[in-house]
């Protein structure tokens, strides 16, 4: 591939075919778009309620149940800059659906699983597919839809993500109770192909911006292998040597990838749209940090409800319900509003509000009232709703829409990375005061003490993401 300094000498290639009639393709668009990405979430919080039966049976660990979390995110994060430039090059339609087939192939083999080991590994595979489809729906939308309507298309997407994990924990719980824990992926995989199909007959045109630039390959393996090593080393650091190597060739490998893509003329990641795009790079930034701080909310809880205070999984996943209810109500909403209120206002507003949150769970003990619960959950869903849609539609808005596959997998690999981020802290404390002790009544103080200090240090994060929030109010977005 070709190497250049000049990164204005790019030449500007005309819009491919996709672009099509909005009033008779936008509608349908985004009903495909909505129903495939409330997939994703709704296995992410379907397994987390899942968690405490998977390990009865498998025999798992702690750290283990963190992993089966873990791996699903390490996936994304590996695959969502490849899979985002294949889609501006070789077509979003085509990544989109080839994810949606992965995806399908994975939750079928997780669902056949017979070991612990075997499950993370499929659940690797079916995050993988999960990364095309996250990757490309964003820029599928943005190619689609004119920036005075896209808020309101961004902020249904959401509602969707987070319809998908409001019924996650409450058809969990149901199946978990009455049917067995397989039966949340025998369900997904109905769905999943329901979805494929949508996505062959309904989903029309082609959106490939890039069409005829080369693929990054080079930077893509540096990207993979340098994040592998970072991800794997850190989980395993406790027990040192080439663990510890393993984290410095991952570190080594991100700056030397960061400096080949700045001088790279087909980037998987544009390096300038971090250093010259304040509004980008704050935004994602802001992405970042807010993943990190809130993710863990719901892998918590749903340990400490089924173990800490003897909830059903059918019971937990009714409470843990409340926060994504209240995504899905007020994220279309809050959408809608960013179209004609600053985005990046809402946004960190809505950040605040996610670090009262973490601050009210933080002090969450064994005997705390279940009513002090419950508004926790629905103040975090406030937080996640103001912030979520109004953030994205900064992002998309910020870039040209040749850019439009890159900011979109940018933006999902910093949410999956905050996500990772987040799990990889709570294995690592869990690591050390639990050891390789399944989360039991026995060891309920010292899930407690893990419970406590991870969100306290997640409050302390979300707090600094405001301050960097509010570094975009001083100028508006990019046209």
């Amino acid at each position: 591939m070709g190497i250049t300094r000049d990164r204005n000498k790019r030449p500007n290639r005309p819009l491919p075919s996709g672009k099509t009639d909005f009033a008779a393709s936008g509608p349908v668009i985004l009903f495909v778009v909505s129903a495939v990405q409330f997939l994703t979430p709704f296995m992410l919080s379907a397994v987390g309620v899942a968690l405490p039966t998977i390990g009865r049976e498998f025999s798992a660990s702690a750290v283990q149940l963190g992993l089966i979390e873990t791996v699903y995110i390490l996936a994304f994060s590996l695959f969502l800059l490849p899979a985002g430039r294949m889609g501006d090059i070789y077509g979003r339609k085509r990544i989109f659906t080839i994810g949606i087939l992965v995806f399908t192939l994975g939750t079928l083999m997780v669902s056949l699983s017979f070991t612990m080991q075997s499950f993370i590994l499929f659940r690797f595979f079916q995050g993988s597919g999960g990364a095309m489809i996250t990757g490309t729906s964003i820029a599928i939308l943005s190619s689609v839809f004119p920036p005075e309507k896209r808020g309101r298309a961004m902020g249904i997407i959401v509602g969707c993500i987070y319809l998908g994990l409001s019924l996650g924990p409450v058809l969990s719980g149901f199946m978990i109770t009455h049917l067995g824990w397989r039966w949340i992926f025998y369900f997904g995989v109905v769905i999943e192909l329901f979805c494929l199909t949508l996505t062959l007959l309904k989903l029309k045109g082609e959106w490939a911006d890039a069409r005829g630039e080369p693929f990054d390959m080079i930077g893509t393996v540096l990207y993979c292998a340098s994040l592998f090593c970072l991800i794997y080393g850190t989980l395993n650091q406790r027990d040192g040597g080439v663990y510890h190597l393993l984290i410095a060739a991952g570190i080594t490998g991100l700056i030397i990838f960061s400096l080949f893509e700045y001088r790279s003329s087909s980037p998987i990641l544009d390096v300038n749209l971090i250093l010259h795009n304040r509004v980008f790079a704050l935004s994602n930034l802001a992405t970042l940090i807010n993943y990190a701080a809130s993710f863990g909310i719901s892998f918590f809880f749903s340990l400490y409800l089924q173990v800490i205070r003897g909830f059903s999984p059918q019971a937990a996943g009714m409470i843990l319900v409340i926060q994504p209810v209240v995504q899905t109500i007020l994220s279309p909403v809050f959408g809608r509003l960013s179209d004609t209120i600053s985005p990046p206002g809402l946004a960190t507003a809505g950040m605040a509000l996610c670090a009262a949150g973490l601050g009210v769970a933080s002090q969450v003990h064994a005997d705390s009232p279940i009513p002090v619960i419950m508004g926790m959950l629905a103040l975090m869903g406030l937080g996640f709703s103001l912030f979520s849609s109004p953030n994205t539609t900064t992002i998309m808005g910020s870039v040209t829409p040749r850019q439009y596959g890159i900011a979109s997998s940018f933006l999902a690999t910093m949410r999956t990375l905050g996500m990772l981020s987040c799990m990889t802290l709570i294995t690592l404390i869990f690591r050390y005061y639990l050891g390789e002790q399944p989360v039991s009544e026995q060891t309920r103080n010292a899930f407690l003490r893990s419970m406590h200090v991870s969100l306290m240090i997640f409050c302390g994060l979300c707090i600094i993401g405001v301050f960097f929030s509010m570094g975009r109010l001083r100028k508006k977005t990019m046209a």
